[in-house]
């Protein structure tokens, strides 16, 4: 039997999702370009090895999508135009609809660059209105456009974000559950990916609602005890998670997709300099927010897709680009690197805020007194 959570004073929770984001940032620089189909991660009228960071709906229309390798979007879309990625620009957009955002409900809970959850459940404003609020809101910061869901939890709202797009609201409540939750696909619910999904499907589940009537021990015995709970409730739309103001980074990673494979011997002088720019962008990236780290590794990626990483965790925490840099190459004289090299990384994890860091030794050193 289908079963709805319930909740004595339903909870109101929004799913923010700018549109497109990336690409309509790049269309706020270029507005000669709306209406046309824009790839973002190329190099500014050419194509680039890699893949697709993101692109305009116009593009989304062919088949081209996020992470799809450059070269097979060349070929869904040939008239596409590219443009490389400003993730300096993203970032200060970003910060400015957060901004915008906060003034308005201060409970937010940041995903990404793009993306925010937030509690609405305490404010008096009827929910279509305070929404429509935000969204003005963010389009006088920023010229941008933001679609929302409002739901009872996290789980439904971020479906409901993506019902509209661009520029849409869409409000589920607990009781539309059956009728606008239940008849959309599986793989629409944010967890269940690719291999599940295909799993799901061969079992014959291909809707949300055909989940939610599945049983519990049928799931648990295809996908684990914990899993196959999970898939319960979610199908029945069954959600609890708190909205959480603030989550600290756990990490902070620099790559890049070389346009043809670097050979280590013949090219070490230009992987050498890309190197050394990755740790002085990780490093500018930490202190510009504030962060240090322990843990700093390398990842490299051959021509024939083969990732190898290492890493090395200090005994001190760190954002200085020195440090970075010669710890890096440390890691990097670890590695045997025999092929041509597809890809390069830098990765600094282990955070934590230096303001933490320096409340805990003021702790300590009032303990010696």
């Amino acid at each position: 039997m289908l079963q709805l959570n319930k909740y004595v004073e339903p909870r109101r929770i929004a799913h923010l999702d700018m549109d497109a984001f990336y690409a309509s940032v790049e269309l706020l620089r270029r507005p000669q370009l709306r209406g046309k189909p824009v790839i973002v991660g190329g190099r500014e009228g050419g194509l680039q090895r890699g893949v697709v960071t993101t692109c305009s709906y116009e593009a989304r229309a062919f088949g081209v999508h996020s992470g799809m390798p450059l070269r097979t979007a060349a070929r869904l879309c040939k008239d596409a135009v590219y443009l490389p990625a400003d993730f300096e620009e993203y970032r200060r957009l970003s910060k400015l609809f957060k901004a915008a955002v906060i003034t308005l409900t201060p409970v937010m809970e940041d995903r990404g660059i793009d993306e925010v959850y937030l509690d609405l459940t305490e404010h008096e404003e009827p929910t279509r209105y305070l929404s429509q609020s935000i969204k003005e809101a963010i389009k006088r910061a920023t010229g941008l456009t933001c679609s929302i869901g409002v739901a009872p939890n996290k789980l439904i709202a971020k479906i409901a974000s993506e019902l509209k797009k661009p520029d849409g609201l869409t409000i589920i409540r607990q009781q539309d559950i059956p009728t606008r939750i239940w008849p959309l696909p599986v793989k629409k619910i944010n967890g269940i990916g690719p291999k599940a999904n295909d799993k799901l499907l061969a079992l014959g589940i291909e809707t949300i609602g055909q989940l939610a009537a599945a049983k519990p021990e049928l799931l648990s015995h295809y996908f684990g005890a914990v899993y196959g709970q999970w898939l319960h409730q979610a199908g029945n739309g069954i959600d609890d998670r708190p909205v959480i103001p603030h989550t600290e980074p756990k990490s902070r990673s620099r790559e890049t997709t070389f346009e043809r494979d670097l050979h280590p011997t013949k090219d070490a002088a230009r992987l050498y300099q890309e190197t050394v720019e990755l740790c002085k962008q990780i490093s500018d990236d930490l202190k510009a927010r504030g962060y240090v780290g322990k843990t700093i590794g390398i990842k490299i990626r051959f021509n024939n897709f083969q990732s190898m990483t290492r890493n090395s965790t200090l005994a001190i925490h760190t954002n200085h680009f020195e440090i970075i840099r010669k710890t890096v190459f440390t890691c990097l004289q670890r590695l045997s690197m025999q092929k041509p090299i597809r890809l390069l990384g830098v990765k600094v994890s282990n955070l934590s805020h230096e303001s933490q860091l320096t409340f805990t030794a003021a702790q300590q050193t009032l303990r010696l007194f």
